[in-house]
Formats: structure tokens, C-alpha cells, sequence
């Protein structure tokens, strides 16, 4: 239970770091570090560390084709953080390296739960990225159609990071993998 919390807290911190930063300039490095410091932790913590590491790293890749999709496609405009135009600014990518640490711990309810997966990306997905615009992180072009879009994407990328769990999760004592095989 306290590992849950933990998590929880830690990636709250790593969120608002990580937004706050990308509403400031001169500040938008320092949710990035956060969220490593936050990641190293997370690793060091797990059973099987090169699991969580392969979630965070597909998480990542997930993440940053999708938001840089959507900036090129000129949904998105920020404020700070962008070292590539087109390209989603370092922090937002550091979010999706944030987010994946909470797959295997405050977020395992939703394990095989596929629809709720959907639901749960569907709306959280654009309330996160709508928090972040009202803390001057992130413009949208036009705002209504750029949050039915998140939704969209959510509602389809969250079941799949929920299942690549089965496949990366460090925090389970028997290597995911080897659940799998003994079910067939």
C-alpha cells in the first residue's frame, strides 16, 4: 500500500513539475529532471528493472508519435520546451516516461480491464491535457475538436498500454512472460 501511494504522489509531482515547467521558460528543464529522478527510483524499486525500463521506453515512443502528431498537425502550440519544431517538447515526452511508472503499481486495477482502460483514457486523458492548458502549458487550435481528438487517441492508447503490461511489468514477481505461457 505504501508503494501505491508513493507512486501516486510521485507521479503527481512529476505532472505538476513537468506542466508548470512548460508554462515557464526558464523553468521548462526542470520537470524533466524531476521525472528521471522519479524514473531511476521507479527502476530501483522493481523486481525486474529492464521490464519497467522497456514499459517506459514504449511508452515513450507511444507517446512522442503521438503528440508530435498532433503538433504537426498544429492541434498543439507550446510555450516552452521544444527543441524540434513538429516534435513534442522534452517535458510533455517526459510525462509519457512518467506516466508508464504508474502502469505496474497505482494503475494495476486496471490490468486485463480493456473497456475500462478505454473509458478511463477517454476521459482522463483530455482532463489532463485541459489542466494543463488552463496552466499556460499548452494552447489548443481550435480547443473543442483538439479534446475530442485526445479523447479519441486515449480512449485507444490507453488499452494498449494496459496490454503491453502483460509483457513489461517488473513490479510482479513472476516475469509477465512466463505468466502468459503457463496460461496457454
Amino acid at each position: 500500500m505504501v508503494l501505491l501511494i508513493q507512486n501516486f504522489v510521485l507521479f503527481q509531482l512529476g505532472w505538476f513539475a513537468c506542466v508548470l515547467g512548460g508554462a515557464n521558460a526558464d523553468y521548462a528543464w526542470l520537470g524533466s529532471l524531476i521525472v528521471g529522478v522519479i524514473i531511476v527510483l521507479h527502476v530501483t524499486r522493481a523486481l525486474r528493472p529492464v521490464d519497467e525500463l522497456m514499459l517506459v521506453a514504449v511508452c515513450v515512443l507511444i507517446g512522442t508519435f503521438w503528440d508530435s502528431a498532433l503538433t504537426l498537425a498544429g492541434l498543439y502550440e507550446f510555450n516552452a520546451g521544444v527543441f524540434i519544431s513538429g516534435v513534442a517538447p522534452h517535458w510533455l515526452i517526459a510525462m509519457w516516461a512518467l506516466f508508464a511508472t504508474t502502469l505496474n503499481v497505482s494503475m494495476k486495477w486496471m490490468h486485463d480491464r480493456y473497456l475500462l482502460a478505454a473509458v478511463f483514457g477517454g476521459l482522463g486523458g483530455p482532463l489532463a491535457y485541459f489542466a494543463g492548458h488552463k496552466l499556460g502549458a499548452v494552447d489548443f487550435n481550435p480547443p473543442l475538436i483538439t479534446l475530442v481528438i485526445i479523447a479519441i487517441g486515449w480512449s485507444l492508447i490507453m488499452p494498449l498500454l494496459v496490454y503491453l503490461t502483460r509483457f513489461f511489468n517488473g513490479y510482479q514477481s513472476v516475469p509477465a512472460n512466463a505468466l502468459k505461457a503457463e496460461t496457454l
